[in-house]
């Protein structure tokens, strides 16, 4: 099967959000969805002092849809929202 690269963006919930430790929580939970992954972060300035974070991540188009993950995502107390911004097969 092919692989796909992932996307998620996350928005914390409020600007003091160490999104250090948000990313350490999220990806325990990407791990736990596709295993040992490549991974990359990115955080962007939204407005007024607050970040977005952007994690992606490569796993097997076999593991099925990563919405569950997401949802639990979701849950964490520091997340505002998050969500899949970008799904590609990738290609090589």
């Amino acid at each position: 099967m092919a692989q796909v690269v992932i996307t998620i963006k996350i928005m914390p919930s409020s600007p003091e959000t160490d999104l250090d430790s948000l990313e350490i929580k999220v990806l325990e939970k990407i791990k736990s969805f596709t295993g040992e992954t490549q991974t990359k972060k990115s955080i962007e300035p939204v407005a007024f002092g607050l970040k977005s974070l952007s994690i992606i991540f490569i796993t097997e188009e076999s593991k099925g849809s990563p919405d569950e993950m997401i949802d639990e995502i979701n849950a964490f107390d520091d997340v505002n929202s998050a969500e899949i911004s970008d799904v590609r097969r990738a290609i090589g």
